[in-house]
C-alpha cells in the first residue's frame, strides 16, 4: 500500500497525498472508480529516478468524501492546479490514467498547467464515453446508495473486474473496494458514477493538439470500457496517430500489465 500521510485542504475539502524518491518531478493522477493506489507497485520503481507526487482526487481513496459534494470532472482540473501550487510544482512530468487523462488534459486547456513530457493511457477523453451502467446509476444514485451492504459489495467487486483483462488478485479486490464500502464509502461510489458527464471532455475535445511536449500514449488491446478504437482516435490529435497497444492488458493497466508502464517510463530520455 502506498502511504498518504499528508493533507492539503482544497476548497474546505480535505485532500490526501504522498511522494517518494528523489530527482526530478513526476505528478501520477488515477482515475474512476480507483485512488492512487493503483499506482502502489509501480511508483516505487519509478522513484529511483523521479520524485513522485502522487494524490486521491476529490471524493476518492483517502480524501474527504460527503454528501452532496462535487466530485465531477468539472472540479478536479482545479485540484490538479492547486496540487501543483501546493508542490511548488511548475512544468514537471506526469502519468495518467482514465479520468486523470481527462483531468490533465483539462487542466491543460483550461487552467494554464503545462507538462514537461505526458504520458496517458487509457484515458476518458474523447466521445463517446460512458456505459449503460452509468447511465443506469444516473437515474437511480439513491436506490443504488441504499443497497444491503452484501449486494452493493457484490456489485462492487463485479464491476472492477470488469476493468481488468486479468483475474484480480484478492489483495487487488481488498485495495480498490476498500474505500468505497460503510456508509460513506457507498453513498461516495454511486455519487462520483452519478456525476460522470461526457460535457466535461466535450469542453475540450475540439482544442486536441499536439500539447507542445514530449507525448506517450499506451493502451489496453483488451480494453472493454474505452476500446482501442478511442486511444487511436485520440493518438490522431495528440500524438500524430502514435499509440503503443499493450496486449493482454484491458482498461486497468496497472494490474495486466504494470511491466509496459514502467518501460515506457523509462525509455524516457532522463
Amino acid at each position: 500500500m502506498l502511504a498518504l500521510p499528508s493533507r492539503h485542504t482544497y476548497n474546505n475539502t480535505s485532500i490526501a497525498w504522498g511522494s517518494m524518491g528523489e530527482g526530478e518531478p513526476l505528478v501520477l493522477i488515477h482515475g474512476t472508480p480507483f485512488s492512487s493506489q493503483v499506482w502502489r507497485t509501480i511508483a516505487p520503481l519509478l522513484a529511483e529516478r523521479w520524485k513522485i507526487y502522487y494524490f486521491d482526487l476529490i471524493g476518492y481513496g483517502q480524501s474527504e468524501k460527503r454528501d452532496g459534494q462535487d466530485v465531477s470532472l468539472a472540479v478536479q482540473n482545479d485540484l490538479l492546479a492547486a496540487m501543483f501550487s501546493h508542490w511548488g510544482l511548475e512544468c514537471p512530468e506526469v502519468l495518467c490514467h482514465d479520468f486523470g487523462g481527462a483531468t490533465a488534459l483539462r487542466a491543460f486547456y483550461l487552467n494554464g498547467l503545462r507538462y514537461k513530457r505526458i504520458t496517458i493511457f487509457d484515458a476518458v477523453a474523447v466521445a463517446p464515453w460512458g456505459s449503460s451502467f452509468v447511465a443506469h446509476v444516473r437515474k437511480h444514485e439513491a436506490a443504488f446508495a441504499a443497497l444491503p451492504a452484501y449486494a452493493h459489495d457484490a456489485l462492487l467487486r463485479a464491476y472492477l473486474q470488469t476493468a481488468a483483462h486479468k483475474t484480480l488478485t484478492e489483495e487487488a479486490f481488498g485495495v480498490y473496494m476498500a474505500p468505497w464500502q460503510g456508509d460513506v464509502g457507498q453513498s461516495a461510489f454511486y455519487r462520483q458514477i452519478a456525476q460522470m458527464d461526457q460535457k466535461y471532455t466535450d469542453e475540450i475535445e475540439g482544442q486536441y493538439s499536439s500539447l507542445g511536449c514530449p507525448s506517450t500514449l499506451l493502451w489496453g488491446e483488451e480494453d472493454g470500457w474505452i476500446p482501442v478504437e478511442q486511444g487511436q482516435k485520440l493518438a490522431r490529435m495528440l500524438t500524430n496517430g502514435d499509440i503503443k497497444i499493450i496486449p493482454n492488458a484491458g482498461h486497468l493497466v496497472q494490474e495486466d500489465a504494470p511491466e509496459a508502464i514502467v518501460a515506457a517510463m523509462f525509455q524516457h530520455p532522463i
